[in-house]
């Protein structure tokens, strides 16, 4: 099974669009900082929370985000084995961070 990998720059555009995204990391470094709109789910309760990553509108993508882009990865790839299209973004939250996006502090997605 191959993951879809994306930019920071395409999430981006995908969120612009309407795009959902979930944060995997834990709920310290969540607070910390954040992409905006990212619904926080730990990576350790990923396989509780299955159809929370299903999304209402159809079958389209979710997007996944870690620190980096490893436990959003295996995150990835346990959705897809119960048949959510889940694409990794690749250099995580650092990337969006080194990239000059802004993040959001707390523990509320907005």
């Amino acid at each position: 099974m191959s993951i879809i990998e994306a930019s920071v720059g395409e999430l981006e555009a995908a969120l612009d669009a309407g795009a959902l995204l979930f944060d995997v990391r834990e709920t310290n470094e969540y607070e910390d900082g954040h992409v905006r709109g990212a619904i926080h789910v730990p990576l350790g309760t990923v396989a509780d929370n299955v159809e929370a990553f299903r999304p209402t509108g159809g079958d389209e993508a979710v997007y996944v985000i870690c620190r980096s882009g490893a436990r959003s990865m295996r995150a990835c790839e346990f959705l897809a084995g119960h048949g959510v299209e889940a694409v990794n973004v690749a250099g995580g939250t650092m990337d969006w961070l080194a990239s000059g996006r802004s993040v959001v502090v707390g523990n509320l997605p907005l």
